[in-house]
């Protein structure tokens, strides 16, 4: 469609709001639904490329745009972006973006996955406490802001990854939500801690802080924990 920017390919109405994303099918034409939550950079090369990695293993893959076509990478402007965000407002995109790939014929699963980046990563289990129904696997790397107060109305499995020298996200943090989510849910946790910093498993590396031998395996025990819980 001519009118989308180059990283959008879909466009969808929710109760009146218009979403934005990029959407990718798996070889074989169907697949489990997974919704990718962007990083503050916005819906950059970075994340279209995490969705078609994606798609590539058998998902249906949908990264709504959070930023309208803006990205960045510059981290002031990022900040700038990330703290101008109206979290209702990108709360109903996400939820919009879950019930969109729900209603897809190529989508295969009664429930989606859901895996988000830095700022996504919280956002993923804010949509994980707002839409227990549809969410079947829960992926947070690394996330920042944006995090529910409570993760009591989580119904589904976590599996989180944090870099054990993250300085926007300290592992002991990690740590203390890892537990708080396990004795407030009830749910299955799992949480990997890597010897690496902040969004280590950006391969854009625009904080240098990209470990290869990291971000693989915490790729595939993302696939797999998905593959297990969704399909």
């Amino acid at each position: 469609m001519s009118d989308l920017a180059p990283r959008q390919n879909v466009k969808f109405d929710r109760n009146g709001t218009t979403i934005s994303g990029y959407l990718q099918l798996p070889p074989g034409g169907s697949g489990p639904g997974l919704v990718v939550i962007q990083e503050w950079w916005g819906l950059d090369d970075h994340i279209v490329a995490l969705v078609d990695r994606y798609a590539a293993e058998g998902f249906v893959a949908l990264a709504p745009d959070l930023y309208g076509g803006r990205v960045t990478h510059g981290a002031d402007e990022a900040a700038e972006l990330a703290g101008s965000l109206s979290e209702p407002e990108a709360a109903r995109a996400l939820a919009g973006a879950v019930d969109y790939l729900l209603e897809q014929e190529a989508v295969t699963s009664e429930k989606v996955g859901a895996v988000g980046y830095c700022m996504g990563g919280g956002f993923v289990l804010l949509l994980a406490t707002e839409r227990p129904d549809s969410i079947g696997a829960v992926v947070p790397y690394y996330g920042v802001g944006h995090l529910p107060g409570s993760y009591a109305a989580i119904n589904a499995p976590v599996q989180g990854h944090y870099g054990e020298q993250d300085g926007m996200y300290p592992v002991d943090q990690a740590r203390a939500q890892e537990q708080q989510i396990r004795d407030e849910a009830g749910v299955e946790v799992e949480y990997f801690y890597y010897p690496a910093g902040h969004a280590f498993a950006n391969d854009d590396d625009h904080m240098g802080t990209y470990d290869a031998d990291s971000a693989a395996l915490a790729w595939q025990r993302t696939l797999e924990f998905l593959h297990r819980h969704v399909g």
